[in-house]
């Protein structure tokens, strides 16, 4: 994925809530795009995010391994393996 293509899914307003596809089969989901820094080769995400917007940690994906991005609805959240 180009650093253009998630810098604007990641700008949409109203913010939909999407799940990234990695190379090795994890999923990532993306539910607060203020957690969000995208470089020219990585999206940084923020993990754990807690009532006031603070993280636990930060974990950086590198964008070549994105091979897919999902849209999410109300349900479709609660199944992968980490939440930014």
């Amino acid at each position: 994925m180009r650093p253009d293509e998630m810098k604007s899914i990641l700008d949409q307003r109203p913010f939909v809530p999407v799940r990234l596809h990695m190379t090795n089969g994890e999923t990532v989901d993306v539910t607060h795009p203020e957690a969000a820094v995208v470089t020219k080769s990585a999206v940084f995400l923020g993990t754990g995010i807690d009532e006031r917007g603070v993280a636990d940690r930060i974990i950086w994906y590198n964008l070549v391994h994105i091979v897919k991005v999902e849209q999410l609805s109300g349900e479709g959240r609660n199944g992968s393996k980490r939440s930014a």
